[in-house]
């Protein structure tokens, strides 16, 4: 696909779910994909797969040193960087008054301090060659307020005003580098697998089986983020099944 075939990409939570999906999608289209999670094993069975325009780290977003290696791997395999998709999160939920504060830090370090960490290896690239894109996944959750998710829904949240204000302070900076936040509805993925077990979670479950999308939607989204020309910076795309209230 014009201007996607022989970008460089950079993709974390890629061992399953979107970040799968969207490695494949974008290297069927003549991407070269980097790829990252902390599931060795399957992040194998996936460069193997797509072949010589993929590699891999097992790598943790929560840890600076493995982003840097991330971003020294893509250079060192492809030559360059194009473009980040800041995707790996977790969803663990529940209400704030039940203190589950070891799963609020959990979301913290990886929704949060994991982006900050990928965009922290990825801008030196960008702001020396003067273009990049930084796509993150956002959610639904981040547009507006979700009880009973309320730690999860803060931290989509911070993703939507920090790469918002980020975006201004890049023209301002002549940087030209774009991003692209997508907020995705119900998708059928691992997320709710990081949920306790509980009434709610059934009901979420037997909502997602019946109703939500799988990870090709937003992989779609993605590709059609990355293709688009240079001066054009599709800066927000909300996907969600139709019959999502």
């Amino acid at each position: 696909m014009k201007n996607v075939e022989n970008k460089v990409i950079i993709i974390t939570g890629a061992s399953s779910g979107i970040g799968e999906e969207t490695a494949r999608t974008l290297a069927q289209n003549g991407a070269k994909v980097v790829l990252s999670a902390r599931r060795e094993e399957r992040l194998k069975k996936l460069a193997d797969e797509i072949g010589e325009n993929a590699v891999y780290l097992a790598s943790d977003v929560s840890k600076a040193e493995d982003m840097g290696a991330l971003v020294k791997l893509a250079k060192d395999s492809f030559g360059k960087v194009d473009a980040v998709f800041a995707n790996a999160g977790v969803m663990p939920g529940g209400n704030m008054s039940e203190l589950k504060v070891k799963d609020w830090m959990s979301m913290v370090n990886i929704n949060i301090v994991g982006v900050l960490n990928t965009m922290a290896a990825v801008l030196p690239e960008f702001i020396a060659q003067k273009s990049g894109h930084i796509i993150v996944t956002s959610s639904i959750a981040g547009t507006k307020s979700v009880p009973g998710n309320a730690v999860y829904s803060g931290t989509k949240h911070f993703v939507r005003a920090m790469l918002d204000s980020f975006r201004t302070e890049s023209v301002t900076e002549h940087t030209n580098i774009r991003t692209t936040i997508i907020y995705p509805g119900a998708i059928k993925t691992e997320l709710l697998n990081t949920i306790a077990p509980s009434e709610t979670k059934s009901m979420v479950e037997e909502f997602y089986k019946n109703v939500g999308l799988t990870p090709d939607a937003i992989a779609g989204a993605v590709l059609y983020a990355v293709s688009q020309p240079d001066n054009v910076d599709v800066s927000d795309i909300i996907v969600r099944p139709t019959l999502e209230p």
